[in-house]
Parts: C-alpha cells; sequence; structure tokens
C-alpha cells in the first residue's frame, strides 16, 4: 500500500530530478552509504516518482533564491511513500512527507497540492464522531441550511451581559451560536463564568420549547488536560458544541479530545493561511483539511462567497467541495460551516457554486445581530434568503413579499457584515 502526494515543483533545474530528490531524501537517501543500507531495503521503503505533469514556467521566484529572469521550470509530480516506511501515524506523514521536503535545496518554490490515503488510515483514526448528521439531530433543523451567529469578543461583554445577548439570540430562532475563536477564557469573561451564565438560558428555552439552540464555547488551550477540563465544563453544565482552534492545539490536543469528547468539535481553522496564502508555496487545503478531518473534527469552519478577508470564493468553492468528499465513506465528511461577512445575499451563490446543497452551517454575525430590525428580523432575513436561493427566485424579487429581507438587502447590499 502507498500513500501517494502530488507536488507542485518551481526549480531552476531539472524537475524530475528534484521530484527525485524529494523521493530520495524523504525515504533512503543518504549522504554517503551507511551500514546496513541495501539494495532490498531501499526497493521496500523507498519513495518513487510515478508521474511528472510539465506546467507553464513561473515568471518570478516564490522564493527569493534565484535572481528573476532565470527560467523557472514547474510541474506536479506524483510521489508514492511505502505505507510501510510510514505507517498511519500522522505525525509521521506529516514529517517525512510534508514538513521535511521544504528544507530539500534547489527549489524556488514548493507547494503540497493533493494526497491520497490508503484505506489503512480509515480504521487507524476515528473521524467525525457527530459530522452532519449528528449536527442536523442535535439541533433539529432538516431541509435547510443550519443558521448560526457569533458572539464577537471585540465587543469585551462580560459573562451576564454575553448571557443577555445569547437570550436575544435564542429568542430570535436562530439555530446555532457560537463564540469567536478569539475568545477562549479572557479575564472579563473566564469561560467557567460564561457557561454558567448561558446554559441556563438554552436550556431554560428548550424546556419550554424542546428546541435546543446549539452553542459552541471556546474550549481550546495548550495543555491538553486544560483543555479537557474546559470540555468537562461544557457538557457537564448541558452544552453539546465547542470551537476547537486546530492549528493551536495541534494534532496531539486533537487526539486527545477526541478521544475523550461528547461535545460537537467546531474546527476553526486559523493559521492556515500562514501555509497556504502564497500560491506557490505551502500546503492547498485539499490536503491539510484531510488530516482533521481523519482526528475527527465535526464541523469544519472555511469561509464563504465574498468574505472579509483574502480569500477568492474560487478557494472556498474548492474547501467546500474537498470536505464534502469522502475520504472512505459519507460519515468522514465533516458539517461544511461557511462565514466571514455573510448575510443573505451570499445565499444564491453559495448554493449553487456549492452543488445545490444545503448541507451546511451558514454563519452570520454582523448580518443577523447589526439587522436593522434587530437579531430575529437578521435570522428572518437569512432563512428567507436560502428559501428564494432554493428556489431559484431572484432575491430582490423575493425581498417585495419579505419585509425582512427587503432590509437586509438596504443595509447590507454593499457587502457590509462584518
Amino acid at each position: 500500500m502507498m500513500i501517494v502526494l502530488t507536488y507542485r515543483i518551481e526549480t531552476p533545474g531539472s524537475v524530475e530530478a528534484m521530484a527525485n530528490k524529494i523521493a530520495s531524501d524523504q525515504s533512503t537517501g543518504t549522504f554517503v552509504p551507511v551500514p546496513g543500507e541495501t539494495e532490498e531495503l531501499k526497493s521496500r521503503v523507498a519513495a518513487r516518482v510515478l508521474a511528472i505533469r510539465p506546467l507553464e514556467d513561473a515568471s518570478h521566484p516564490s522564493w527569493p533564491e534565484a535572481p528573476d529572469g532565470v527560467r523557472l521550470n514547474r510541474a506536479d509530480a506524483d510521489i508514492a511513500f511505502p505505507l510501510d516506511a510510514i505507517g498511519t501515524d500522522l505525525s509521521a506523514l506529516m514529517t517525512i512527507a510534508i514538513g521535511g521536503t521544504f528544507s530539500i535545496k534547489g527549489m524556488t518554490g514548493l507547494r503540497v497540492i493533493d494526497m491520497k490515503l490508503p484505506e489503512a488510515f480509515r480504521d487507524a483514526h476515528p473521524g467525525p464522531q457527530f459530522g452532519i448528521p449528528g449536527s442536523r439531530r442535535l439541533t433539529g433543523v432538516e431541509g435547510r441550511p443550519i443558521i448560526g451567529t457569533i458572539v464577537k469578543p471585540a465587543l469585551g461583554l462580560r459573562p451576564y451581559e454575553t448571557a443577555e445577548l445569547v437570550g436575544e439570540l435564542i429568542e430570535s430562532g436562530v439555530d446555532f451560536i457560537k463564540d469567536d475563536e478569539k475568545l477562549m477564557s479572557p479575564a472579563y469573561s473566564p469561560l467557567k463564568e460564561r457557561v454558567a451564565a448561558i446554559m441556563p438560558r438554552i436550556l431554560d428555552h428548550e424546556q419550554k420549547t424542546g428546541r435546543k439552540v446549539m452553542y459552541a464555547f471556546g474550549i481550546s488551550h495548550a495543555d491538553p488536560d486544560e483543555m479537557m477540563r474546559n470540555h468537562d465544563l461544557v457538557l457537564e453544565a448541558g452544552g453539546n458544541c465547542a470551537v476547537v482552534n486546530i492549528n493551536s492545539i495541534g494534532f496531539g490536543g486533537m487526539s486527545f479530545l477526541r478521544k475523550r469528547s461528547g461535545l460537537v468539535l467546531h474546527a476553526h481553522r486559523n493559521g492556515w493561511d500562514v501555509l497556504t496564502r502564497h500560491p506557490g508555496i505551502g500546503l492547498d487545503f485539499k490536503v491539510y483539511q484531510q488530516l482533521w478531518r481523519l482526528l475527527g473534527v465535526d464541523q469544519f469552519q472555511i469561509n464563504g462567497i465574498r468574505v472579509k478577508y483574502w480569500e477568492p470564493d474560487e478557494s472556498f468553492v474548492a474547501s467546500f467541495k474537498a470536505i464534502s468528499t469522502p475520504l472512505f465513506s459519507p460519515s468522514d465528511c465533516p458539517l461544511p460551516v461557511a462565514g466571514s461577512g455573510q448575510w443573505g445575499g451570499q445565499a444564491p451563490e453559495t448554493y449553487q457554486r456549492t452543488g445545490r446543497t444545503t448541507d451546511l452551517l451558514y454563519l452570520c454575525g454582523g448580518g443577523i445581530v447589526s439587522h436593522p430590525q434587530g437579531p430575529a428580523a437578521g435570522v428572518r432575513a437569512v432563512q428567507q434568503a436560502w428559501q428564494a436561493a432554493v428556489a431559484d427566485i431572484p432575491l430582490d424579487d423575493y425581498a417585495k413579499d419579505h419585509p425582512e429581507l427587503a432590509a437586509s438587502i438596504a443595509k447590507f447590499g454593499d457587502g457590509k457584515a462584518a
């Protein structure tokens, strides 16, 4: 069995030679022959180049290690690593097939753009515990997107003030509320106090209506034991979801949490931009997301259409497709979460460009809470926008009979819904 990675190589030299160097250096290659090194051993555990597909030359080096004007050859190279050499440990996979490759001399750019894992990885890692079906079951939402909003730390709300806002949001008909990824346990809003203030509101509303709004508390911590204490605070108070800053807690933290978790794990990928923002360097999301899905995230935040950040719409569409494509079976697909500057205005394009699916969490901050008629109207406006999108009715037409959507278009039509 083989693990196959696709590298986009940029070099002033031979791409073929560089691909072979990656395969050699990251498996059996040594500076000088060593005792015990045999051809039989090399043939069993050596990586090998499967294919090379030439691309257009680069006009400028991605890394400034060659002057402009020098021909920079580019190609995609498929390199296979024997499972015997790596195993199913994700830290070994990262070290051997990804991390070490970026230290190799002779390249002016390198990006890992694809990865195909053998069946052995299916049983070696837990995958999502709740995923799409569990998220729908716990929110009680079927046949449409789960509509969510965010408590922003920039407001500086103390726990009782946050609870007041949450109470209003719960009454608005929203399905999901989350702490912003930057809101973990600051001095002005310790997690323990925030949970104690918010969960009675959630549970009281459930008692009255039979409907439990999902609230995702920020539990991330560099110490896995402390993170588990945070997890237990939420679970024991009746909560069912947590925001996890996956890059900050790392593979080990995520693995530790998932094995013990009773919460839906909502992954925020902040820090991914460091790995991917330069198009000639780093990791495609298509590769990156596989690792976290294997480790067990249930919901995956991936920006959206016309976001407030750098990411183009095409990148969001590719990210959505990546996490919606089974690695081994549909059960390993997390719930896609579209966010960042979203309001109802992006619903039609989101629906069209994601394969006309409603299997997503549509996350709006200001697009709900800053609606001119209040948060409840903001929720209705987003729901109305999705009704129009699914029915292929232009928003302006649908808004003629839906005043909440009309007010939302009037306010956010210029794209200002942080």
